[in-house]
């Protein structure tokens, strides 16, 4: 048990004989504990930094005194798993504050020891024969452990270390300008604080903890045209050695390259880069993570329900195809996530930067996609997109995945207290549509738009629309069904083959042979030349991802985004019904094209002079329908976080309907457009619209059934069909296609909750909000992220302060409710204002002494006594 340490908060030391018997209690303890002649001297003088026999460590205490914030004592054997100190008899001062301080301290040593395991035995038995210089982790070590020790000034109760941490924490929450916070430390240090403190001067000054915490990013300068990146055997380039185009950035005027003040030159494009292999060893260094890595193990459900990737057929193929990785569960299953984004609101200025995102999915399903749990793993500079030439700004992420694959890393588990070699596999891709060309290599565009169908994508081309058209989708149903010979209702055509059938991934190899090291540039002149009519196919390149060993073994590469098709759909069937301008697909080139496929002769255009008049369509709303409809949307009531307010979006003067976002959009689309139409449009619209809505439902549910999803795969072609017999033929573009992909993706990846793009757009929204230099959005981001990636980690150990673990939740309810009430009376829940006090009138007193008779249980026993 450690010895009581008020000694150590003598002031006259040299005169207390108390502070000589804590002097020879603490030696006694010391000796005993690590068991060597010499131990380190935590006098003033030595500050823990030289080694000394006992009496000459006892003389230097004595002499010099102790350091009176060195009150754990790690170098001398102390633990924080040991039993609490004995406590002397007598005042022991504020124990609330002694209390309060230890709980601190404890904070900053728990983030130490867990970013710094090998070194927490450093030191603890050294003699003068096998001294040996610090190595750099071990100087890092031991600078954060003094910060967590000396006091920000003398007499201070709080250390250096945690006073600095809680205000970058404070700047994080609240969104803190690097300058605002520079500002407070000046306040603070000349204003404040006694002179002689030490606090960082400056926000830049500050930062020094983040890198000890082993937080930092890459910089790599690219091509402008993005045709090679400067590293490796191209670092020492000053031009791009395929275009030709400057590394630097030059005046406009003369020429002359730019140069910063300190001389260095200027790079036209950087590339910023997070390292994936310390950021995957800190979730399992960190001991309030390190047993999360594993709770996939062991919870695929055996009952045909999905919650969670794990229960997917795509996890369970990859155990299979890989059982050394599988047989680890400590091993990290990734989704790689991106999307391009404006950094300037309400900017006319054309400006794209594309993060990549990694999500580790071994975590549990509700922290799975929180924000905590993502990784920024890639800054893409703009201000243009990367296009096809992503590959090139992958290249270092790509090869750091094969290195944690085939090598690993050595991480020390928290959760064991042991090293093993941690490895990690992508699992797929998150993206939107044209994402999803760019990462998968296969053009989302044309004839062959569909990235599942491939090849056999069935499409036509309509003559007055000028744009792709996507039937046929009875070649899905089954080969007797009655609607394959139906020729007037679909597309004019008998249906005699089947549907599309996977390629398997020998053949897509094999027509990715001469895609092989291709130049990927934005330089038409040096940019390989594709020719989608020559190939036959829609290939554009091979993706970089078949550099990964496993990747070809992956059931699911690249995920269909739920989240915009469902938007796309919505805005096509609003825009359609509600004869919306410029978003209705019930346009005069739309009738000309079912007049020249002879269907539906009673939509034809009828000519009236030198105009064309468009007869009634079933599905579109009268002007009272429309109406009607507008009204319910602006009228509606949802409980709070269901929905955002859509009666913003609604003009019920007008009926007109404009802004919608891509959740309100999924809102209508599976929960209000089947109410909204009840008793709207004609039978035959009405039961599709239905039946699709009833599709992205169950869809989107956050328990699956297998049984349910293949239920779902065989009933949508036969939805779709129907769609296809009221509405036009340029209703159907690639968007209304896709959904007969999303069952059998949701069988192989599970639910999409943890597949679609909603949490990236909110975490991009989050980068956004980084930028406080319009004039290097990518910096801004970086710093911004880095700073809050730090506070993610140290605020897990921060329990003493209110951080995004353990804040309460927007619509907190006390769980408590009143012990000085009746059960029946005493409801979870917390007031919204202010209350106001009435008398109730009688027939609702007579109403609330019913409700208690029947049932409140403390009147019974004087009901009995009654009867």
């Amino acid at each position: 048990m450690t010895p009581s340490k008020d000694w150590m908060a003598i002031e006259d030391y040299v005169n207390d004989p108390s502070f000589e018997v804590g002097v020879n209690s603490f030696l006694d303890y010391a000796f005993q504990k690590l068991g060597t002649d010499n131990i380190r001297c935590p006098c003033c003088e030595c500050v823990n930094g030289e080694f000394g026999e006992r009496e000459k460590v006892r003389q230097h205490l004595i002499v010099y005194g102790v350091v009176k914030r060195y009150t754990f004592w790690f170098h001398h054997g102390e633990r924080l798993e040991q039993e609490p100190q004995l406590v002397c008899d007598g005042d022991d001062g504020d124990d609330n504050i002694a209390e309060e301080n230890e709980n601190e301290l404890d904070e900053m040593l728990g983030i130490i020891r867990d970013l710094y395991p090998e070194c927490n035995n450093v030191g603890s038995s050294s003699n003068d024969s096998n001294l040996e210089e610090p190595n750099a982790d071990a100087k890092r070590f031991y600078n954060l452990l003094k910060d967590s020790q000396d006091p920000v000034y003398e007499g201070c109760k709080s250390s250096r270390m945690y006073v600095l941490l809680k205000h970058l924490h404070i700047k994080t929450l609240g969104r803190w300008t690097n300058e605002s916070f520079t500002m407070l430390l000046d306040f603070l240090k000349e204003d404040l604080l006694p002179k002689g403190s030490n606090l960082p001067k400056s926000y830049n000054k500050s930062k020094k903890v983040m890198k000890d915490l082993g937080l930092s990013y890459q910089k790599i300068d690219a091509c402008v045209n993005d045709c090679i990146f400067y590293w490796k055997e191209n670092e020492k380039l000053n031009a791009c050695n395929i275009c030709g185009a400057s590394r630097w950035k030059s005046n406009k005027h003369n020429g002359e390259e730019k140069c910063k003040s300190n001389g260095k030159r200027i790079p036209q494009k950087t590339l910023r880069y997070f390292p994936l292999k310390p950021r995957l060893q800190k979730l399992f260094m960190c001991s309030k993570t390190a047993s999360l890595m594993t709770w996939h193990h062991g919870k695929k459900k055996k009952d045909g329900t999905m919650r969670h990737p794990v229960d997917g057929t795509a996890w369970e193929s990859f155990d299979t195809e890989h059982p050394n990785f599988a047989s680890d569960p400590r091993n990290v299953r990734l989704g790689l996530a991106s999307d391009g984004f404006q950094p300037f609101a309400n900017s006319k200025t054309s400006y794209s930067i594309w993060p990549i995102i990694l999500i580790p999915y071994n975590v549990p399903l509700e922290l799975c996609m929180k924000q905590s749990n993502m990784f920024l793993s890639m800054l893409i500079p703009g201000p243009k997109g990367p296009g096809d030439a992503i590959d090139v700004y992958l290249q270092p992420l790509i090869e750091e995945l094969k290195d944690l694959w085939e090598v690993g890393v050595e991480t020390f588990d928290a959760a064991t207290q042991r090293h093993f070699q941690l490895r990690a596999a992508l699992m797929w891709t998150i993206n939107d549509f044209p994402a999803y060309a760019m990462l998968s290599g296969w053009s989302t565009k044309g004839y062959l738009a569909c990235p599942c169908c491939l090849r056999d994508t069935r499409s036509m081309r309509l003559p007055h629309g000028g744009k792709e058209c996507y039937m046929r989708h009875h070649c899905y149903l089954p080969m007797n069904h009655r609607w394959r010979k139906n020729k007037k209702s679909f597309d004019g055509t008998v249906e005699r083959e089947g549907p599309p059938q996977p390629s398997s991934i020998d053949d897509i190899l094999n027509e990715l042979k001469d895609l092989e090291n291709i130049i990927l540039s934005k330089d038409p002149s040096v940019k390989t030349k594709i020719s989608h009519e020559v190939r036959g196919d829609n290939w554009n390149k091979k993706s970089i991802f078949f550099e990964l060993p496993y990747w070809k073994t992956n059931l699911l590469r690249h995920n269909l985004d739920v989240m915009h098709i469902e938007k796309n759909i919505c805005d096509s069937v609003l825009g359609t019904i509600m004869n919306i301008q410029g978003k209705t697909k019930d346009t005069l080139k739309s009738r000309h094209d079912l007049k020249d496929l002879g269907l539906r002769p009673t939509l034809h255009p009828i000519k009236v002079g030198d105009k064309w008049k468009m007869p009634p369509a079933p599905y579109t709303f009268f002007s009272s329908e429309k109406q009607k409809f507008c009204n319910f949307l602006k009228e509606l009531k949802v409980p709070d976080g269901f929905s955002s307010n859509i009666s913003y979006c609604v003009n019920s003067k007008e009926a007109k309907i404009s802004g919608l976002k891509s959740h309100d959009c999924h809102v209508i689309l599976e929960h209000l457009l089947p109410l909204a139409i009840r008793d709207l449009l004609t039978p035959l619209v009405r039961e599709a619209l239905i039946e699709l809505s009833l599709f992205f439902t169950l869809l989107c549910a956050k328990v699956l059934n297998v049984d349910d999803l293949k239920q779902l795969e065989s009933q949508i072609p036969i939805t779709l069909c129907k769609l296809e017999k009221v509405f036009p033929p340029s209703f159907f573009d690639v968007m209304m296609h896709l959904p007969i992909h999303l069952a059998n993706e949701a069988i192989m990846g599970g639910p999409v909750q943890f597949r679609w793009m909603y949490p990236i757009e909110q975490y991009m929204y989050k980068l956004k909000s980084y930028i406080r230099n319009r004039a290097h959005p990518e910096a801004s981001i970086a710093e911004g992220y880095l700073a809050e990636e730090c506070m993610n980690h140290c605020s897990r150990y921060m329990q003493s302060i209110e951080t995004r673990f353990n804040r309460l939740d927007r619509n907190y309810e006390n769980s408590q409710g009143h012990d000085d009430t009746l059960p029946i009376f005493s409801h979870s829940g917390r007031s919204l204002g202010a209350a106001s006090v009435r008398d109730l009138e009688k027939g609702e007193l007579d109403e609330a002494h019913i409700y208690i008779l029947k049932n409140c249980d403390e009147v019974k026993p004087f009901l009995k006594q009654e009867n």
